[in-house]
């Protein structure tokens, strides 16, 4: 699924539909005993957790899946939910991937589900996140995770619920009823790969007029369609609906309140989510004077999340923009590794060792 070049439409098509047979073919995944097990890294993995009753019955949209390194203290926690352009309920796919580089550093992950859109229309998924979020916490005693410190990671449409999830952690219009309550919502850090943020603006900055996009989706009119993945989300056409748009914005709640540093990761090549969504996601918390930082990837497209990390081709030229306290320093080249993100974790002053 995650590629190092442009999205072939036909690999990316069947990347999206094996994503969404995922969610026919898992029917009791819900009711299923949590299934722990000891890794030969000693890390206790435990899957199929439920942190809130499946909707509808016997979908894995509310299922999570822990990887928790053997530690002598409560652990940090970074929690993960994968994109699918919201079409399918297999968020916590992935996750493994991330657990196999996080884990030896220290950190807990947490691989996380949402609804689809098929299931369940916005703010749906964001309560689920944040249900998710409250639930880890309010066991994070049983899990040896330190609740004080939280991080989200997604990508594409995950990179989205993580940044949602951070601008609006503890809002108490948008908690939703979706698992225990009670604990915070709130994180501590957001890492969103290539996140959708203002949907009305993404047709003005796509590539190739849009063709690729309509090829992967079957659309005619690009993210504006009726039937794009944004449309769906918010159940109508996102043209004929604004106000629900920017309700599905991150940048709507930035500069309202604290904001948790992010790092944001996206190449500019991708055809799926132009990178100018993740541009002005930048530029708002810089001019909200919030802890930012850009990665951009001139030689990526969409999907390429772990190969940012690894890649020489896909992170070929890849330069940083940081922005703090109302300053901003230039452009300057780097090169991404897991490490970058571990480093990221760990200047974030929330999450560092008590």
């Amino acid at each position: 699924m995650f590629l190092n070049t442009l999205p072939r439409p036909g690999r990316l098509l069947r990347a999206l539909a094996a994503a969404a047979v995922t969610v026919a073919l898992i029917t009791t995944a819900g009711a299923a005993a949590p299934s722990p097990a000891r890794a030969a890294t000693d890390v206790q993995v435990t899957k199929d957790l439920a942190y809130a009753p499946a909707q509808p019955t016997g979908t894995q949209g509310h299922l999570l899946d822990l990887y928790v390194p053997r530690s002598d203290r409560p652990l940090p926690l970074v929690i993960f939910t994968g994109g699918s352009g919201w079409l399918a309920d297999s968020g916590r796919q992935g996750a493994d991937r991330v657990a196999a580089q996080l884990n030896p550093r220290g950190y807990a992950v947490a691989g996380v589900a949402i609804r689809s859109s098929g299931q369940a229309q916005f703010p749906a998924q964001l309560y689920d996140i944040k249900g998710a979020i409250r639930w880890l916490r309010a066991n994070a005693g049983a899990y040896h995770l330190d609740p004080e410190r939280f991080a989200i990671m997604g990508d594409s449409s995950g990179g989205w619920t993580t940044a949602m999830a951070a601008v609006t952690g503890d809002i108490p219009a948008l908690e939703g009823d979706v698992g225990p309550q009670g604990p915070s919502s709130a994180v501590q850090a957001a890492v969103p790969f290539y996140p959708p943020t203002d949907f009305l603006q993404m047709d003005a900055h796509m590539l190739d007029n849009c063709s690729e996009f309509n090829a992967v989706f079957g659309l005619t009119d690009c993210h504006s369609d009726a039937r794009s993945p944004e449309s769906l989300l918010l159940g109508c056409t996102i043209t004929a609906c604004p106000g629900a748009v920017a309700a599905a914005n991150p940048l709507t709640y930035i500069g309202k309140r604290p904001t948790p540093p992010f790092l944001i990761l996206h190449g500019k090549q991708d055809s799926i989510v132009p990178y100018h969504q993740s541009l002005i996601l930048y530029d708002k918390l810089a001019a909200s004077g919030d802890e930012a930082r850009l990665i951009s990837f001139p030689q990526a497209g969409h999907g390429t999340d772990f190969a940012m990390l690894s890649d020489d081709a896909t992170r070929a030229g890849a330069y940083e923009q940081t922005a703090r306290h109302g300053r901003t320093t230039p452009a300057r080249p780097v090169t991404p590794t897991w490490q970058t993100i571990v480093s990221f974790l760990e200047h974030c002053p929330a999450l560092k060792s008590h």
